[in-house]
């Protein structure tokens, strides 16, 4: 049997928004599933005219890609249209205990939506993800420092570092003027940071493939409940994903699953636990 497979995941409804350039639904749902869950992939569209898409599911999935073709900004039209079609919804869906997931596209939506970082009432987007400082698409695997002081439910359980593969040209996370930043980090929203060989967090490329200051790479609410990070998990199901497969068979530290994996675990776990 399958150890991550987590009891009561069966109960754990999760939803996967698809549609208008988002190209990683079929990784997302396999990851999702191979943990338990039961996972509806939907059309962005059906979703916003359905007054009840959201009814039911305790987690919402915003997955990877080029939403509306990255035009204007990647992730800026997708998150006008659910702020005006779909906002008031997912605020009540986070307020009544449920979990967002963001990855790369994901993240760069709900950021630019407002939904992280979340710290007061509202859909108010105060910080956003720009141009890498190394103009262009950068398409490589990132060590991530992962903040075990973090309230995010996702990453509570991993291993201080993790390596996940990450595809951006729009990742550089920017705040806007005055102390967000410091409050964030002071009250550990940080969850994940890209990390040098010694695991420790770096701004240097191409380690931090975007410049982001103090290596971040993702963030969380307050809740812990709603996490956008850029690398993708979903990517790293299997531990032949990682581009050393060979090596860390030979040297005996091939881990049985991909880590991808447990990342998504921890979301499903924080749910069925409840």
């Amino acid at each position: 049997m399958n150890p991550l497979v987590i009891e009561a995941a069966a109960e754990v409804r999760a939803l996967v928004l698809t549609g208008y350039g988002l190209n990683c639904e079929a990784e997302t749902c396999a990851a999702l599933q191979t943990i338990g869950a039961r996972v509806t992939a939907r059309h962005v569209a059906d979703a916003i005219a359905d007054a009840d898409a959201l009814a039911g599911h305790q987690l919402v999935v915003f997955i990877g890609g080029f939403s509306f073709g990255d035009h204007i900004a990647s992730g800026r039209v997708f998150a006008n249209r659910l702020r005006y079609r779909m906002g008031e919804r997912l605020l009540r869906h986070v307020d009544d205990g449920g979990l967002v997931l963001g990855i790369c596209n994901g993240f760069q939506t709900i950021v630019k939506l407002g939904l992280l970082p979340g710290l007061e009432p509202g859909l108010k987007p105060r910080v956003s993800l720009v141009m890498n400082d190394r103009l262009g698409y950068w398409d490589a695997w990132v060590r991530l420092a992962v903040d075990r002081d973090s309230p995010c439910v996702f990453t509570r359980d991993l291993p201080p570092t993790i390596e996940l593969p990450s595809r951006h040209g729009e990742g550089k996370l920017v705040f806007e003027e005055g102390p967000l930043r410091q409050v964030l980090e002071d009250r550990h929203l940080v969850p994940v940071r890209y990390a040098d060989e010694a695991g420790a967090a770096t701004e240097r490329w191409p380690d931090n493939p975007d410049g982001s200051p103090g290596g971040i790479a993702g963030l969380c609410d307050p809740s812990g409940r709603v996490f956008g990070l850029m690398p993708h998990p979903e990517a790293y199901m299997y531990p032949e994903n990682h581009p050393h497969w060979i090596a860390q068979r030979e040297a005996g530290t091939l881990p049985e699953h991909g880590l991808g994996l447990h990342l998504l675990a921890g979301g499903v776990r924080a749910i069925a636990s409840r």
